[in-house]
Formats: structure tokens, sequence, C-alpha cells
């Protein structure tokens, strides 16, 4: 069969093959040396598949240059065809479309296919890569010729497939682009995605970014939830690339854009200029005024010429309300307002024939340590000092007289329309207690009080209000020696007691509770006489003295430390009861002094055959002639003094 003919290439690639074919089968015949088969011929037909074969090889690498790796010089030297502007033209397409790819490089690649969970994607590598559907959800008209951003993560897998990530492409992008408008401070529009704990999440190009609550706006937000899915103007005001934490802001723009109208408005402003503007916030002292732009502030003496606990009370979120200018600083960017000042002063409409002496009624707004406010018109109020408050002497705190929302009356004492004060009084409208006090308390009458202070020296009893009086600590009892009021009554109690002095000028009653029984030492120094024995109790032992209660009057007398001493040699303690004996009684001093040891001292005496009363009767007379001795000494030494003068 005739060979047909073959062009130049044709004819090229032949010659090329056949030389080929000869290396070909050389090598498979020492392959089949090694492997002990018996040595192949180069027989016709072998050598024309081999051909075929190389044939195949040669077309694909002029085809597809692009993918195989082979020299440009050597094609060219075996070519004779390939020459002038045709050989050029393949060289540049050769070397635009070989690209050098690395394992973590990001590149541009276009969709070829798109499957239920993937999306084929050509980067112009010797093979497709493939990248997860549910990468590319955030744009759902992605299609087939789009181009896309692609990470390459490994150029053969463990199947040889080339393993590409959108995702993490675009993150990469995406933190190129947040620190390069971080630092421009350029505006940037992202997307909130949901709610969290302080503030919103942002989506940046794929990155998830914190929005703080307060840089939402600059406005209190009420309704977070209102701002989920929407699209915002956002500026980057901190990265920390360290733990991947992006922080936003829009609160940021609208500040920009307020402060420049801020400056506009202020220097716009004059003193009582009238605005309208928007209640913006409401706090304990005033409220927050949104002025277009610029905020201002209405402290709360400014909103009303009436006393308000709370600004709430008067204004409302959102409510519109107009306002005056009070003042304002144009470095600081203050404004004061006012929305009093809008109406007219309450004192201007106060009645004119009001005067001093004239009795109002009122409501108390405020309660202080030194007095209470009353307000008898709204915006016009008085104070009732302390001292106005009751004719008392004893001092009273006004908490305790009035509250706030109490209505009374009350009796004019000062009025400055000029000034704008008032002086009110509740006790004037009662009569003064003193007026007629000897006649309602004489000296000796008895009353009933109410023990109302303790001082060291005595007890405060009020008779009624405006009227107090003193018990001195010695008025209190006949019979007890008292160290503290304390220990004897207790404030609040009644107790009875009889008026013994009147100081009407300086408002003072001198009063006593012992006074209200008769002295019973008139009847003790009939009953305590010296010598006599009586059964006690020791109540109390001090450094040097103890208290006895002697049964069954209850009168207290002392006995020294040493009269304490009982037969045996130990002495007495508090809470025995033991036989005392009376040595000593005086009705002027109130005084009783006992002694336990004389008791068993003269019962020994007694049984030793010696007269005791004797015995005192000698001692008694001895001690009288040493006092007459020390008498007549004197009289001697006055007597040398006036012969030596």
């Amino acid at each position: 069969m005739a060979e047909k003919n073959l062009t130049p290439e044709e004819e090229n690639l032949r010659e090329i093959s056949e030389e080929k074919i000869q290396e070909e089968l050389r090598e498979r015949q020492e392959m089949a040396k090694i492997r002990g088969e018996e040595e192949v011929e180069s027989d016709a037909e072998d050598a024309s598949e081999i051909k075929k074969e190389l044939l195949k090889e040669e077309e694909a690498q002029v085809m597809n240059a692009s993918t195989l790796d082979f020299d440009w010089d050597s094609v060219s030297k075996r070519s004779t065809v390939y020459k002038g502007e045709k050989l050029k033209e393949l060289e540049e397409k050769y070397k635009t479309s070989l690209r050098t790819f690395q394992e973590g490089d990001i590149v541009t690649g276009k969709i070829v296919n798109i499957t239920d969970r993937e999306v084929v994607v050509n980067i112009g590598y010797k093979s497709e890569g493939v990248v997860p559907l549910n990468e590319l959800r955030y744009n759902p008209d992605i299609k087939v010729g789009d181009e896309i951003d692609v990470y390459i993560e490994k150029l053969e897998d463990a199947d040889g497939q080339l393993k590409l990530s959108h995702k993490k492409a675009r993150l990469l992008k995406a933190w190129d682009k947040i620190n390069e408008v971080y630092k421009t401070g350029e505006v940037v529009k992202g997307y909130i995605k949901c709610r969290t704990k302080g503030g919103m999440i942002v989506d940046l190009w794929g990155i998830e970014c914190f929005l703080p609550g307060s840089q939402i706006d600059v406005k209190p937000i009420r309704d977070y939830d209102a701002f989920v899915g929407q699209w915002m103007d956002f500026k980057v005001v901190r990265v920390n690339p360290e733990f991947k934490n992006v922080v936003v802001s829009h609160k940021a723009i609208i500040e920009e854009e307020l402060e420049e109208r801020k400056k506009e408005i202020i220097s716009q402003l004059e003193r009582g200029q009238v605005l309208e503007g928007t209640v913006k916030n409401i706090t304990s002292y005033g409220v927050f005024m949104d002025l277009g732009g610029v905020d201002g502030l209405i402290h709360i003496t400014d909103l009303s010429w009436g006393r308000i606990n709370h600004p709430s009370e008067l204004v409302q979120l959102d409510q519109k309300l107009q306002v005056v200018v009070l003042d304002f600083d144009e470095e600081k960017k203050r404004i004061a307002l006012g929305l009093k000042q809008l109406q007219p002063h309450p004192w201007e409409s106060l009645d004119p024939n009001l005067k001093e002496g004239d009795v109002v009624e009122g409501k108390v707004v405020a309660v202080t340590d030194f007095g209470a406010f009353v307000e008898i018109q709204p915006g016009v109020e008085g104070l009732v000092h302390v001292s106005e408050m009751t004719w008392s002497t004893h001092p009273r705190n006004p908490h305790e007289l009035v509250k706030v929302g109490d209505v009374v009356k009350a009796k004019i004492i000062s009025l400055d329309r000029e000034e704008r004060r008032m002086s009110l009084s509740f006790k004037q409208l009662k009569p003064d207690p003193w007026e007629k006090i000897e006649e309602k308390y004489p000296i000796g009458s008895k009353h009933v009080g109410k023990v109302r202070a303790f001082t060291s020296f005595g007890v405060f009893v009020e008779l009624e209000e405006g009227v107090d009086g003193l018990i001195h600590i010695s008025d209190l009892s006949w019979t007890k020696k008292i160290n503290h009021p304390a220990e004897f009554t207790q404030i609040g109690n009644d107790i009875e007691v009889v008026v013994i002095n009147i100081d009407k000028e300086h408002r003072r009653l001198g009063l006593s509770h012992k006074a209200v029984e008769e002295n019973p030492w008139d009847v003790y120094e009939t009953i305590f006489k010296k010598n006599d024995i009586f059964q006690g109790i020791i109540t109390k032992i001090d450094d040097k003295t103890a208290t006895v209660m002697l049964l069954p009057y209850g009168v207290e007398a002392v006995a020294d430390i040493s009269h304490l001493q009982k037969e045996d040699g130990t002495t007495a303690k508090v809470d025995e009861k033991l036989p005392f004996k009376v040595i000593e009684f005086s009705k002027a001093a109130k005084r009783i002094v006992v002694s336990h040891r004389k008791v068993w001292e003269d019962a020994k005496k007694v049984e030793e055959g010696i007269d005791v009363d004797e015995l005192k009767k000698k001692i008694e007379t001895t001690l009288g002639d040493l006092e007459a001795l020390q008498e007549l000494k004197k009289q001697m030494e006055n007597g040398e003094d006036k012969q030596a003068e």
C-alpha cells in the first residue's frame, strides 16, 4: 500500500518519531532481558504501534503547550515549519499561559461548573480545583463564568486533586482591607448579623466584627433588634491581630458630622434665643435636649418654678419642647437651657394683698435639718424654720414634726417680694404657753410630765409643748444615791413632779420628783436609832465603802469595807443578807452608817462580862477630856502670842 503524501509538519513529526521508535525498542529489549524474557524483535507491527503512541504524545505537546514542560528551543531545532512570526506567536502564547503556583497563594479563578455541593474553578493549573458551595452562600447570584478569589491549600491532595478555599482567600483579603481602612479612617459598609451581649455582630467582608451598643448611635438605643439585618456605614476603631478582634463604630461617623453641625449651630446661638428641641435623655439632675445636632442641658432647677423631685415628673423621652438659651460655651460646646423661663414668675402673680400676719395654707414640699418648705401656690414657697415649728425649747428634728406632702397652715412672719422670700411659723398659730406660766404651773403644784432628755446633772421633763423643766439629780429620790438619771428612769417615761422654781424670763422651770412624797427622813429619825440592829442586804461594794439596803424599809445605808468583816474573818459579799448595827444617823445629810462587824464584836464583849454601854461612856468621857485638853492648849498658845506682842 502506497504511503500517502505527508505535510512538512507531519514529516517533521515522523522523523522525530522514527528516532524515538528505535530508542523505545531498545529500552523494551533491555527490560525483557532483565525480566528473563525472549529478545524482542523490532518487527514492523511493533514499530507501527510505538510510532502511533509517540505521534499522539507529540501532537499533545504541540496542542497543549501550556500544560507540558518542554524546551521550545529543541522544538525549534527539530521543526522546519514553525518559523518567523508563527513561531513568535506560539512562544508568546506559551509564556503567557504558563504560570507558577505555590501553596498559600491567593489567585483569581473562573467558575466552570456549579453542582449541589461544589463549585469547580479553573485557575490555569494542570487540573481544576473545587470549592465548597457553602463558602459562596453569601452571594446567591453566583454563576458559571464568574471570577472569584481562591486560596491554594494544596496543589495535590492524597487524590491528586487541587484543593482550593474561597473562604480563606476572602478572609485574608478582608484582613488586608480592614487594616487598610483602620489606618486611613475610610468609611465602609457592613451587614449587622445578630445581637450579642453588649452590642451587635457586624460582617465586614466575611469577618465578624463587634459593634458595642454605645457605638451604634449618639442617642440611647431602646430597640437593638431593629438594627439586625441592616446594612450600615461603619468605621474601624480598633484592631487586635493577635486575638483576631475588630471593633467598629457607626457613632463615630455621626459624631464627625455632628461636630461640624455643632460648630455651625453654636456660632449662631444667642442668649435668650428660643429653640425647639427633642428630649434625648432624662437624669436625676436634668434633661438633655437634642437641638438638631448639638445637645443642651436643662438643669432640674430650670425646669419649673415649682419644686420637683425628678425631671420625669414633667417631661418624657422624645418629647418636643420650646426652650430658651440661658448660656453657652463655644470652646467646651456646652449649652445651658431653660424651660421655666418661658413662663412668668409665680411671684408676679402672688396676691398683692397678702401681708405679714396673714394665715396661709400650703403643702410641705421639702424637709431639711433646719426647717420645712411650704408651697402656698405653684412656684411660691415659704420657709418654716425649726425654731418656728414649736414653742418647745427642747431640740426637735423637723422630720419628727412634718413630712413631705402634708397640708399645713402657717402664719406669715416676713414677706419680701423683691427678694422673693417668705418666712412662716407654725407655733405662732398657738398661744405662747409662757405668757401665763405662773397661773398654770404655780410653785408647789403637782403635774405629770414626759422624760425628754438626760444630762449628767438631771432630767429634762416636758409638761406640755413649749414648757420644759429640769429635775436635778438630787431631787429624784429621798433615799437612793443616784449617780446618773438613767439609773432611775428612761426617756419617754411619764414622771410625777412638783414645781419648785419658775424663771419666766429664761423660760425655765425647776422641778422635783422626790417632793411628790413627804420627807421620809422625819420618820426614819424615829426608827433608825444609834446601836439598833437591822437586817440588811449588801447591794453594791466600791473600793472603800459598801451600800446596804436596810429591811424592811428599803432605806440605803453605807458601811466601810472594814465593817463588812464577818466573825470567821472573811469579808461579806454582794447580795449577802446580814445583821447590821446603826453606828451613825444624820437627817440633815440623809445618811445612815452601819456595821456588821460591830454586831458580833459587841456580842463577844457581853459574853466576856464587859459592859459595853459603860465602856462606851468611858470612851466618850476620855474623848471629851482630850477635847478639853486640846482647847486648853490652844488658849495657852494664844496667851503666849499676846504677851509676845
